[in-house]
């Protein structure tokens, strides 16, 4: 059974009965209209694959221009719908002119049941395979912009890691929403990656939506896709990365920064698990795994109104909490060691080790940027290290008097110079770092991003 809708739509009351009798064998939905006035309601409100349409409806009528009037309607309604066109009078310029339009193929009554399952089923394989390229090839593009990451696997030896470690194994092979909170830098991401890559969804693509970086302007277009035209720059019909990630998982990071509005699109989404692209009419199902993140107090902008509670309700069937670096002391020096065996080989610096000075001074800082920033200080080390090993001073420079980043009086360097300062007087704590700072709470993220910090 085809989990296809055919629709037949023809004034001839035999050939709606025949055609339901053999098409409904192998389709799961297979509807018939005696008339196609009601061809535009029905397109706009159900998904429809096939139409096999006639092409005279008019008593004594043979120019089959009534077809081609509807032909063109219906590709102008949805241009991803298949028509098959249907008529008694065999005329070779007819099937021409519609195949001009957009008809796929052309059936000439009285036809052979075999002849029109055939046609039929052959129609159906066209546009699931164009359907699954157009799918590969949204994915794909989606996947190239993550090529270059470099993603690793959770590496922990911490105590306060093996909740989060007993959640993946539990919530991994189910389909339930998942809600990762944590301060930035402390491995969102990979704990995303770890419970896709345990589930059944793994032979399907993880697709990653950061919406702390996407515009408003844009965010319908990206989510849920667009059709040529909808804008000045659709130039061709695009699915969305719900679409795209259909089978497998969407993670949205930064899930805490979208607006009001795109909030309410976003439950409408997840409740009906169906998007319409811009500029078309026709929703389009889905079947994805939502795992979210986000660095923003969710709990606390629902009480403020800053964020939907239904929405939260939605996305956090089970949440995991990512302790901060400075209370995974344990981990520490096994991250260090593995960024600098990691960019030891990409730099050709393979070998270099790091002085018992230089471990004591890691697990004294207090890493307000987290693991992000242990790994940034470990790759600057090694591009700027001449020597066999790593110093204290290489890993953390501006510990050292002449390299202070607030001996510079350069606006960026003053900048992130207090911004590091504000972070580590908060112990980490965000939202106090911006309020000291005199700055909003997602402008402090978007320069920490800016700085590397």
């Amino acid at each position: 059974m085809n989990k296809g809708h055919i629709l037949v739509v023809d004034d001839d009351p035999d050939v709606l009965h025949t055609a339901r009798l053999v098409l409904k064998r192998h389709y799961d939905q297979v509807s018939t209209e005696s008339s196609p006035v009601r061809l535009e309601s029905m397109i706009k409100r159900e998904q429809i694959d096939i139409v096999l349409l006639d092409m005279n409806f008019k008593v004594g009528a043979t120019s089959g221009n009534e077809g081609l009037y509807w032909l063109k309607k219906i590709k102008e309604l949805c241009p991803d719908i298949y028509v098959i066109m249907n008529t008694a009078y065999g005329d070779i310029k007819l099937a021409v002119e519609s195949m001009k339009l957009g008809a796929v193929d052309f059936l000439v009554k009285p036809w052979e049941k075999e002849k029109l399952l055939s046609t039929v089923n052959t129609v159906y394989q066209l546009a699931k395979s164009n359907e699954k390229v157009k799918k590969l090839e949204g994915r794909e593009s989606a996947l190239n912009q993550d090529i270059d990451a470099g993603y690793g696997s959770l590496l922990t030896d911490s105590p306060s890691m093996d909740k989060v470690l007993t959640m993946i194994d539990k919530v991994a092979n189910t389909d339930a929403s998942v809600l990762i909170l944590g301060e930035n830098g402390t491995g969102k991401e990979l704990v995303a990656r770890e419970i896709h890559r345990r589930s059944d969804r793994s032979r399907e693509a993880l697709i990653k939506v950061d919406l702390g970086a996407l515009p408003e302007s844009l965010f319908e277009s990206e989510l849920f896709g667009h059709v040529k035209g909808s804008f000045t720059d659709a130039k061709s019909d695009r699915p969305g990365r719900f679409e795209i990630a259909d089978d497998g998982s969407l993670f949205l990071d930064e899930i805490g920064n979208i607006s009001t509005p795109m909030q309410s699109k976003m439950l409408s989404v997840l409740q009906n698990k169906m998007v319409t692209r811009v500029g078309a009419s026709r929703p389009v199902p889905f079947d994805v795994r939502i795992i979210s993140a986000t660095n923003q107090p969710l709990y606390d902008m629902v009480d403020s109104g800053g964020f939907r509670q239904d929405l939260l309700y939605r996305i956090n069937t089970v949440e995991i909490e990512l302790p901060p670096l400075r209370e995974r002391k344990e981990d520490i020096g096994l991250l260090a060691d593995h960024f600098l065996k990691m960019y030891g080989e990409r730099y050709q610096k393979s070998g270099l080790k790091m002085e018992d000075r230089t471990r004591k001074q890691l697990l004294n800082y207090t890493w307000p940027g987290n693991i992000r920033e242990l790994q940034h200080a470990i790759e600057r080390a090694v591009i700027m290290s001449e020597g066999s090993s790593i110093s204290a001073e290489d890993v953390l420079p501006s510990r050292k008097g002449k390299a202070r980043p607030s001996q510079s009086l350069k606006v960026e360097d003053v900048e992130r110079h207090a911004m590091v300062k504000a972070i580590e007087k908060s112990g980490g704590n965000l939202s106090q770092a911006a309020e000291e700072l005199g700055i909003g709470r997602t402008t402090l993220y978007r320069k920490m991003k800016k700085y590397g910090i």
